[in-house]
């Protein structure tokens, strides 16, 4: 019976190498393992710190923001039930490749079962468009609010609030689903190597000694088609709520407007910007190297989740308060 090559034992995981990169056998992987980030592993300990604090921040700031719409009746209303949404989804995206990077930089835990790796790379994407659909409907909300105000307690119900929530989470299911149907039938046949802290779509499907155009093309048709018409839905929404605002009579009226959509307005940029740059330099910047696209897919995961509590904290006059309100409470 041939021996099991070193690299596909449970347990083991030697040191990367392009004799390993460059394995032709047979088998699939019951595992695969992680590298953290390629050329950097001196320094995985010192990375970690950042990466520990901004997880740190993330639960404590989305919990936070969760409890204070809890708590507060007066916060029950469609804006902060989709920021409650927001933040259970940013929640569940750090969750998801956080502990396994900070196990790889901390005790060099490179290695991940071949079903957890799928397991990780279907929800890493699903919640990512998932994300994306609910700063649609957040946009949507506040043209509502801006352009249509005395509608926009009939329009947005609590039923038309959770329905779209589920909607979101199901389109995110859909599409991403064949992702995880594609990853699974090819086989890996040349290593089991992952150059990454965590299972990415492409990173996972490049392994595969096989044609694999379809997974590239059905990635790319699902970065288009939803960064494509979910921005297209938010320019059309805030084009609208532009023309409002900069009609009303007075500057103090336009800047008060205004600072109602600003927060929003600050995530969906720092959103979708770093989202297109990281899909496309994975698919298309050979010239790239490896460490800083590995950092830059890290830091787009991770700045969404860290940022979004701050700014709607800092910006949202009603979450401040509450927020002030909780801290002199338990302080007297």
């Amino acid at each position: 019976m041939q021996e099991t090559p070193l690299c596909l034992r449970v347990g083991t995981f030697p040191p990367f190498s392009m004799s390993d990169s460059n394995r032709t056998d047979s088998t699939n992987p019951s595992t695969f393992i992680l590298l953290g980030i390629p050329g950097l592993e001196m320094a995985h300990v010192w990375i970690s710190i950042p990466f520990c604090t901004m997880y740190i921040i993330a639960i404590l700031g989305n919990f936070t923001i969760l409890f204070i719409v809890k708590t507060e009746p007066s916060l029950h209303e469609p804006m902060y039930y989709f920021l409650c949404m927001l933040a259970v989804t940013d929640l569940i995206l750090c969750t998801s490749i956080l502990p396994k990077t900070l196990s790889i930089f901390w005790f060099n835990s490179r290695e991940i079962d071949f079903n957890a790796c799928l397991t990780q790379l279907y929800f890493l994407h699903c919640f990512l468009v998932t994300e994306s659909g609910i700063f649609v409907a957040m946009a949507f909300d506040r043209y509502v609010a801006i352009c249509d105000p005395l509608r926009h307690s009939t329009i947005l119900t609590n039923s038309v609030v959770s329905k779209t929530g589920l909607a979101m989470v199901v389109r995110g299911g859909i599409l991403v689903l064949p992702y995880l149907l594609l990853a699974r039938i090819w086989p890996y046949c040349r290593t089991n190597i992952i150059p990454n802290t965590h299972c990415e779509h492409m990173a996972v499907v490049k392994l595969a000694c096989a044609d694999i155009r379809i997974s590239r093309y059905y990635g790319l048709f699902v970065v288009f088609c939803v960064i494509g018409v979910d921005v297209f839905f938010i320019t059309v929404s805030y084009t609208q709520i532009l023309r409002v605002i900069f009609s009303l009579p007075t500057k103090n009226a336009r800047l008060k407007t205004f600072g109602t959509c600003g927060s929003h307005l600050c995530v969906i940029l720092a959103f979708y910007v770093s989202a297109l740059f990281s899909s496309l330099t994975y698919r298309f910047g050979d010239n790239v190297a490896q460490h800083f696209h590995v950092l830059m897919s890290n830091v787009y995961l991770l700045m969404p989740p860290t940022l979004n509590p701050i700014i709607y904290g800092a910006r949202t006059k009603e979450i401040r308060r509450r927020l002030l309100h909780l801290f002199n409470h338990k302080g007297t």
